[in-house]
Formats: C-alpha cells, structure tokens, sequence
C-alpha cells in the first residue's frame, strides 16, 4: 500500500483518479494549491506525487516540493502531445490524458517499487556506513589499546572508544585495581543524590557477579571512591536516567576479576551496539591483565634491585668485619711459626701450619666477596696503561709455579713472542690469570701439565662452544688471546655456562674435596667486561678445560678510552 497526492484543479481528473486507485487500496489525498499541499507534506509524506500541469503555478510547487521531498516519486499528468521540458527535469514519469487505467497503475507501481527500493538501499547504505565507522572505531581502540601499559589510560581509552561508537549519556566503571573506584564519564551533571543511588546500584551489581561466591572486595557504597568526568555540566540528569536503556559488563583478566561497567543511552539499543559494547569490553581485558603483569614485574625488579643493594652492603659490612680478627690470627700465627713465642714441637708445627693454610684460604674468600662487592657497585679502582702480557704472564708463573710442584704438577708458559702491547690494569689481569691457573692446579691430578699460551687474533677468527658465541658477537677487531690449558677433571657441556655464575660449583667428588667460594670465575668475568674483553672455556669430562679470555690491543683500547 501507497500514499498517494494527487496535485489538480480538474475535479473530473480528481474524482477518475480516486476511483482508479481506490481499487488497490492506495491511500489518496488531493490538493490544488501550493499552500495545501505544503501543509500535507508536513503531516505525512506521500510516496508518489502527480501534478496536472494543467494548474496554474504548477512549475513554482513542482520545485519546491522537490526541494523539501527528494525521495518521492513525481508523475506529471500532461494533455500536450509533447510536455513542458522545464517540467519534465522534476518528474519521475509522466502520464497522458487518454491513458488507459492499467497503464496508470502500472506507471505508479513501478515508481512506488523504485522508491522503496532506493529507500532500502539508502538504509543499506545508512548502515554500512554506520558499520564502517565502527569497525574504525574497534580498531583505532584496539590499536590504542595495544600501544599502552598504564592502565588508567587502557580505561580511557575504553571509555572514548564507547563514547565514539555509541554516544552514551552515562557510563559507571567500577575498577578494583589498587582499591575500588567508580568512574563515571557523564554528559551531564549528576547530582548528590542521584550519585548515591548510582553508587548503590553499581555495588548490587558487582556483587550479583558472584552470585553464592564471597566477593574479592568488600566494597561499600557510602565510601566507594567516585571519580567524575561531565562532558556538559550546565545541564543535569534526574532519576529519569534509570528509564534510560541500559547494558551491563564485567571486565576480567583471565581468572582474577578487574572491575565491570554499566551504560546508560536515552534511544534503545540495537543489537549491533550490545555486539560493540561487549567487543570493547572484552578487547581491554588483554592489554589489562599484560599492564598489570608489568607493574609486577616493575614491583619485582625494584624489590630485587633493593635486595640486591642490601646484599651487597652485607657482603661488604661482614667481610670488613671479618677481615679485622683474620688479619690479628695470622698474625699471630706467623709469630708462633717463627719461634719468636718459644720452640714449638712436631704436633704444634703441624697444626699451625693447617690453621696458616686455612686462614689464607678464608682471606682470600674474603678479598672475593669485597671485590665482587666493589664490581657490582661500580666501586673497582682500575689503572689503566700500556702493558705486555708477557709480565703478566711472568707474574703469574712465578707466583704458583711452587704451588703447582707441591701437587706434583707440570706448569709451563707457550708464548707467541713479541706480542703488541694491550691497555689493561695489570694488577687485575693477573688476578684474572691467578684465578684461571690456581683452579687448573686445583682440578688437575698429580702428574699432569698445566700450559699457559698467548697469540694474537682477529675477532672474526675466535670459536667457542655455542653458549659464548653471544658474547664473542660483540668483539670486534685485534685481541690478546691467553688460554689456560689442564688435564684435569674438565666440565660436563650442561654445565660450561654455570661455570661463571656466583658462588656456583661444578658437582663432583673433587670439587667438594677442594672446596672454594665458587667466585673466582664470575668476577674474572666481570673484570674482563670492565676491559671490553670477554671469557669463555671448552672442556670434557675427564679430559681437562681450556679457559680463555680475550683483551683488545693497545690501540683500539686506547682510542675507546678517549
């Protein structure tokens, strides 16, 4: 069924028309001024308009009809052979005045189906570009969403994209977070007492989440904490908001509960908006729960950090503290050993010299822990010059070839000869290389060899097992490369990497048997990093370790130092 307005001053034509379309039901209004048909227009549209071009103005109330009605359909009823061109860019179609009455119904049939369809078409095209936008919309805030770890912008950013999509009048976030809020972004003023109700509504919901379950807050209306946004404060809601249509979701992150919000809009929601909302809401629950795996670990690491510096100062106080009474014992050692308190017999003998040997040994536990305090502070003392390893070398075979001969072990030096000068604090490379050879004597059997060698080498040209590579990577250009090779025990491969971790011990019977602080290693690694150096080992079980650290020549030392 059709509206149909018949503009014409002929009452023959208005009556033959009201007799044809009164058969098909169409509903049919006549009009014969430009005042009249105005005035009908604005009470109901009419789906199809003919004019008789007959009527005097006919032209002026074409046009303005067009104007205000561009969707209906406009047939011109003509009695020339050939109509007024001027009218005919306004009409649809036209009818003639000997027209038979199918061809009439015909004619206003098939403009009725054109209209309709260009209106389906017209919402059609309404609603896709309503679902365009707020595609858009999902994936600008899904975009945002990704982009942050501040939860309180996550929520914003939720809030906006709501906003964006589906022009709320209200929304009441509650977030549990920290403690329990209540956001509200509103478009208008909400006033003491309405807040109280909201307040009171947003607690019955949260706890109708849980059903027969205890809550994971206690939350109380009277003290909920309130944070308001009002787009336009100079107006104001009243409880007529409740009357409002209304969604309602809670937000999750995986198991644990973060809050839930409600949203209130004046007009009905369609079921494409429930769709948007719940995608929004879900889509922050993600980028909620990676922000809040973050601050734990931002909480974590400064709680690290804190224990960290705490230890460090223990290690630091305890081993000053030690060192006090240790220096005051073997000192009075070596004044017993020397007879200078009396003849001491064979027993007494034997058992100072045990107490001298293992008060040297925690001495030198000692000096670990306080340099490994020193490194990790940033407090190491370093002096820096041109030196050859060869003295270094030297120093070190010197100052254990004893020790190696009293286990009955073959210590000797294969150097490359003239070797470039490297810039190095040699006090700590000879710590480095007392460390390396002093654990090669420990390790190695009676009987075996213990060799010390040097060369130069090209970054490129350095190989290590797989778990070094990372950090030979970072090496670039000459190095100094000094190996310390035994035949001792060696290291199992799951075990090479654990070698330079903190107070770490390879687990086997020798091990335990020679005991250590099991710093030795991490703190020549980290000397080797203070000179843009690296350490690495290869090893087999029962086959002996080959222990290498590498230091860059003089000149490219020289030109990082300044």
């Amino acid at each position: 069924m059709g509206r149909i307005l018949f503009v014409s001053n002929r009452i023959e034509k208005v009556q033959q028309y009201a007799s044809i379309f009164s058969q098909k039901q169409y509903e049919f209004v006549t009009s014969c001024d430009e005042n009249s048909v105005l005035e009908i227009l604005s009470v109901n549209v009419a789906d199809v308009i003919i004019f008789d071009d007959s009527l005097p103005g006919v032209k002026q109330i074409m046009k303005k009809v067009k104007s205000i009605e561009p969707t209906s359909a406009i047939i011109l009823l003509t009695s020339l052979h050939s109509p007024d061109q001027e009218l005919l860019k306004y009409t649809n179609a036209f009818l003639t005045e000997n027209m038979s009455e199918g061809l009439i119904l015909a004619t206003v049939s098939v403009n009725l189906k054109t209209k309709s369809s260009l209106e389906q078409l017209s919402d059609t095209n309404k609603n896709l570009a309503d679902s365009l936008y707020r595609l858009n919309v999902l994936y600008s805030t899904s975009s945002q969403f990704a982009g942050s770890l501040d939860k309180k912008k996550l929520i914003d950013y939720m809030i906006e994209g709501l906003d964006k999509s589906l022009s709320f009048g209200l929304t009441c976030t509650l977030c549990t977070d920290s403690e329990p809020v209540l956001i509200l972004n509103s478009l208008y003023e909400i006033s003491d007492e309405l807040l109280s109700a909201i307040k009171v509504r947003t607690v019955l919901n949260y706890k109708s989440l849980f059903e027969d379950k205890t809550p994971p807050f206690e939350i109380d209306a009277e003290s909920l904490k309130v944070v308001k946004n009002v787009k336009y404060p100079a107006n104001r809601f009243t409880f007529s908001l409740f009357q409002y249509d209304n969604m309602f979701a809670p937000i999750s992150l995986g198991e644990n509960f973060f809050g839930c919000i409600e949203i209130f809009k004046e007009t009905p929601f369609t079921s494409d908006d429930a769709t948007c909302f719940q995608t929004i809401a879900q889509q922050v629950s993600l980028p909620l729960k990676s922000a809040t795996l973050y601050q734990e670990i931002k909480e974590t690491n400064l709680k690290l950090e804190k224990l960290e510096r705490l230890k460090s100062e223990f290690i630091s106080i305890v081993s000053h503290e030690l060192r006090t009474p240790l220096t005051a014992i073997k000192n009075s050692l070596d004044i017993m050993t020397s007879g200078k308190c009396g003849e001491l017999n064979e027993a007494g003998g034997k058992f100072l010299s045990m107490a001298q040997r293992n008060v040297q040994r925690l001495s030198g536990i000692i000096n670990d822990l306080l340099d490994l305090s020193k490194i990790e502070a940033g407090k190491m003392d370093y002096h820096f010059a041109n030196i050859n390893i060869h003295s270094v070398i030297d120093y070190v075979m010197l100052s254990l070839s004893g020790l190696a001969k009293e286990k009955g072990l073959n210590l000797i030096a294969e150097e490359t000869l003239d070797l470039p000068e490297i810039f190095a604090d040699a006090q700590r490379l000879e710590q480095v290389l007392t460390n390396l050879v002093s654990n090669a004597i420990k390790f190695t059997p009676e009987g075996k060899t213990i060799i010390i060698r040097s060369h130069i080498a090209d970054a490129t040209q350095l190989v290590s097992h797989e778990c070094f590579r990372e950090d030979l990577k970072k090496l670039s250009g000459q190095y100094i490369v000094v190996c310390v090779e035994d035949q001792g025990i060696g290291i199992a491969e799951k075990d090479l990497m654990r070698a330079f971790d903190k107070f770490a011990q390879i687990e086997n019977s020798l091990s335990r048997k020679v005991g250590g602080s099991g710093l030795g290693l991490p703190i020549a690694k980290q000397l080797l990093e203070a000179h843009n150096g690296a350490i690495w080992c290869d090893s087999e079980l029962e086959k002996g370790s080959k222990f290498y650290f590498a230091i860059p020549v003089a000149e490219a030392k020289v030109l990082l130092a300044h």
